[in-house]
């Protein structure tokens, strides 16, 4: 049988405690996200005048180029009122898939950050 004291028997009750908190709490989260989504996605809509087919009409590669340029467009479009920041008419949903690779893989998504996480010793003070 091993010695345990009560001050690490109940610092261990309040982690087992936070921790079915967390899991409750990201449950509730997951929930109301598979919930929300089909109700809001239920109001969009694409209008048919802005996918066009013609040669020349934005696509998958433009789409990658206008994601990646996004931030930049975003601040000139602010003061520009002939500055876009998706074009429009495009081929549809290439262009769409193209525009949101850029975005997070090339743009603003593609930070390479590192997480760093530093455990604490309580009952040593470290």
């Amino acid at each position: 049988m091993t010695n345990v004291s009560p001050v690490s028997k109940a610092m261990n009750d309040k982690a087992s405690m936070a921790d079915r908190k967390k899991v409750a709490n990201g449950g509730k989260a997951i929930f109301s996200l598979f919930f929300l989504l089909p109700l809001l996605s239920g109001c969009a809509r694409q209008a048919t005048d802005a996918v066009s087919h013609d040669p020349g009409t934005p696509g998958f590669l433009l789409g990658i180029w206008h994601g990646f340029i996004f931030p930049v467009a975003w601040v000139f479009s602010l003061f520009d009122a002939q500055i876009a920041i998706y074009a429009v008419p495009n081929t549809g949903g290439w262009y769409d898939f193209g525009y949101f690779l850029g975005i997070v893989f090339f743009g603003i998504g593609a930070r390479k950050t590192k997480t760093v996480t530093i455990y604490v010793d309580r009952l040593r003070g470290r």
